[in-house]
This record gives structure tokens, sequence and C-alpha cells, in this order.
């Protein structure tokens, strides 16, 4: 069956299209929520909520662009919009004029790591974070997602840079300390 057709049939509402959708999809959406939620749980949530706004929204898919970009859209709006209704995502006043640049001495940090020190920072500054590192999104656009300002975006992203930075620092600490341990405990 193509793309056209299933579509066509998921917008009939017959399930065996949407579980032909789900699983053509599932996985890449997966991945977008589990970006963006603070574990594989809430994670699974959201892509159960985003499915469904999908299957709800289906009909207003005219086949103009990419029918798997205006699912990732939905996807991360879909995210976007349950933490907003959360007080999670409060304005913070200061401006941070210049960005934290996160060194980047750290590329032998391994990939699930970081992703769980991503995962582990408070809501406005993981959302933050992804929307502009991971998906290339202007503070401008950022402060429109979340309904905050550019000011408060940029201060966000620098903040999350430092919490990760930390975070890496101190795993690293942590790894240098233990090696020390064992090798001058066998001269002990």
């Amino acid at each position: 069956m193509s793309l056209e057709e299933l579509i066509a049939n998921c917008k009939k509402g017959n399930r065996t299209a949407q579980e032909q959708l789900y699983r053509k999809y599932s996985r890449i959406l997966f991945g977008i929520c589990l970006k963006y939620s603070r574990n594989k749980t809430e994670a699974e949530d959201n892509l159960h909520d985003s499915f469904m706004t999908i299957f709800s929204k289906i009909d207003q898919f005219k086949f103009k662009g990419s029918f798997e970009g205006w699912i990732k859209r939905i996807t991360v709006n879909t995210v976007l919009q349950k933490y907003r209704k959360e007080e999670y995502l409060n304005v913070v006043s200061e401006n941070i004029q210049e960005e934290a640049e996160v060194d980047s001495g750290y590329a032998d940090i391994s990939l699930a790591t970081l992703l769980q020190y991503i995962q582990e920072l408070p809501n406005k500054y993981r959302l933050t974070f992804n929307l502009y590192v991971l998906d290339g999104y202007t503070h401008k656009e950022i402060a429109g997602l979340l309904g905050t300002s550019s000011g408060t975006s940029k201060s966000n992203l620098a903040r999350a840079r430092m919490i990760l930075k930390e975070k890496i620092e101190t795993d690293r600490t942590k790894v240098i300390v233990g090696m020390l341990v064992f090798f001058l405990g066998s001269y002990v």
C-alpha cells in the first residue's frame, strides 16, 4: 500500500491503516519524544499523545510537503503543548547576552550518557536546548513555541549548557578519581 493510500485509509478511520502508519513512523517519532522527555516512560506517553493528535488531524494533511515533516512537527508541538500547561516553563527574568559554549573536548562522552544528562535537565532548559541545538530553531522561534521571550530562550540555553558542562566535568572527575584509587590501591 502506498503512503497516499495509507493516509487516505487513516482519514477514513481504518484501524489497520492506523496501525501500519504507527509501525512505519513510531521509531522516528519516539526518538523525538525521547529527546524532549525526562525519561523513557514519559517519552512513550508523549508518543501515544502525538499519534492521537496525528490521527485526529490527519484529515488536515493536504499532500503539500513531506508527510514525515508534518508528523514530526505535530509530535514536537504535542510535547511542547504538554509542558506549556505545566508550571515548569515559568519565565526567567534574567537575560544572558553571551551564550556559554560547551568545550568541544568532550567528544568522548557516550551518546547514551549525554542523552541521560539532557533528560535530567529541568524542562525549560531541556526543551530550549533541544529546540536550539538539536533541531536548529532560532531563539525567536523558540520564544514563540514556548510562550517566552528571546532573552529567556538565550538564558535557558546558556544555563542548560552550563549544567551539562558541570555534569560532564563531574563525571570525568569521578572516572579520574576511580582510576587513581585503582592504581594507587595496587601500590599500598
